[in-house]
């Protein structure tokens, strides 16, 4: 079904307007007040990332008026293969004023808004108030649950996308617009297990999956804006890019749903920190306690090498991510292998049964899941590496690539 759109048209457009939104002025669905419509808008994208670059680079040339970027983080070499609203020379520098200075090239007439501070309870109320719409271009599930939440309670209608490997979804939750409409709690009532879902710092994503869900999230923000077509209320749009497929499933109201249901028990912004959880429990106590630095590891690697010392080190990583850099001296057990069990028969090997077992990922989230399996079989002595593979190329390493 179709919705009001959600602003109201500007007065004027001007000529130099006119010739630049002129092929938005010929389609009879957007014409004039359509135009004026975007003119008048006022967008927030909440993150100068893989989702963020392309929903920003195609809400300026549309000509959305006001465009606020939610941004606290800077440009790493790591974010030019798919972020591509920053270039080489953004490299170091915010991602909020790199985005605002790609902006100004695209169109002058965009008026554009930086919130460089993390989102957080005390502030994302703040930063919401006074835009129209929202765009979320998160990669964390207590953001997006914090998102969802402050949206709904400003009656703010926002659009959500999520993107991992090949895969992407979007939607729209705009419970303010219709009493049926679902919100993100709807669809994911609780969060995933700690650790089950790997981040894309974690997991990757294809570069170019990004432009196809950023449009997307775009497309559906015009949608909104002008009044036209059919948004995505209440229906998820799946996108599978090797299969080259879409898909659509209805989303439903949840009565029972603890934001926006018949008795709602979250009436106010909660500890989404707590809510989601890093790490599971199971890890977070077995992390208590056993955790070393990279540069522990250092010298207990040189002890291993002098014969004083000798334990096993693990990378939990996948492969692939074996393949871009490494700590000398480990052994590739992946993650999936300590949670189907094939591991631990491997590990004995190694162990000889009386070897301490040190475990290692990318940044110590993995390796805490996985020291809780380690323990629970026996290793009581066993330890992890806090901030894994990154703190060790940081800090002891650096003529390794990071990734």
């Amino acid at each position: 079904m179709s919705y009001p759109a959600l602003v109201e048209p500007a007065d004027e457009l001007s000529i130099d307007e006119v010739r630049r939104y002129s092929r938005h002025l010929i389609i009879p669905d957007v014409g004039m007040t359509g135009q004026k419509r975007l003119k008048n808008a006022k967008v927030l994208v909440i993150g100068a990332g893989g989702l963020g670059s392309p929903a920003l680079l195609y809400l300026a040339a549309a000509g959305v008026g006001t465009i606020g970027i939610a941004e606290f983080d800077e440009v790493d070499e790591s974010n030019l293969q798919r972020q591509v609203i920053h270039g080489v020379s953004d490299i170091g520098k915010s991602k909020a004023l790199s985005a605002k200075e790609s902006i100004a090239e695209i169109n002058p007439y965009v008026n554009v808004v930086l919130h460089e501070q993390r989102l957080d309870n005390d502030n994302v109320m703040g930063v919401f108030e006074g835009y129209d719409l929202i765009l979320d271009g998160t990669d964390n599930f207590a953001t997006r649950y914090m998102v969802n939440d402050a949206a709904y309670f400003l009656g703010i209608p926002y659009v959500w996308g999520s993107i991992y490997r090949f895969d992407g979804q979007a939607s729209v939750f705009a419970p303010s617009m219709a009493d049926d409409a679902p919100c993100y709690r709807c669809l994911y009532p609780e969060p995933p297990p700690p650790g089950m879902v790997p981040s894309c710092a974690e997991g990757g994503v294809l570069g170019v999956l990004c432009a196809a869900i950023g449009s997307i999230q775009v497309n559906e923000g015009i949608k909104l804006l002008t009044g036209i077509g059919e948004p995505l209320v209440g229906r998820l749009m799946i996108y599978d890019a090797l299969e080259m497929e879409y898909r659509k499933l209805k989303v439903r109201k949840d009565p029972n749903c603890a934001l926006c249901g018949e008795n709602p028990t979250v009436t106010g912004l909660i500890d989404y920190d707590t809510f989601c959880g890093a790490v599971s429990d199971a890890a977070a106590d077995a992390a208590a306690g056993s955790t070393i630095s990279v540069t522990q590891l250092e010298h207990m690697l040189k002890e291993r090498e002098e014969g004083t010392r000798d334990f096993v080190l693990v990378d939990v990583r996948e492969p692939n991510e074996y393949e871009i850099n490494r700590i000398p001296g480990s052994v590739l057990i992946p993650k999936g292998e300590f949670l189907n069990g094939s591991a631990l028969e491997q590990l004995t090997s190694l162990t000889g049964g009386d070897k301490q077992v040190v475990m290692h990922c990318k940044s110590g989230v993995r390796s805490a899941e996985t020291l809780a399996i380690v323990k629970g079989a026996g290793y009581a002595d066993a330890v992890h590496v806090g901030g894994g593979v990154v703190a060790w190329v940081n800090q002891i390493d650096p003529s390794q690539p990071s990734y």
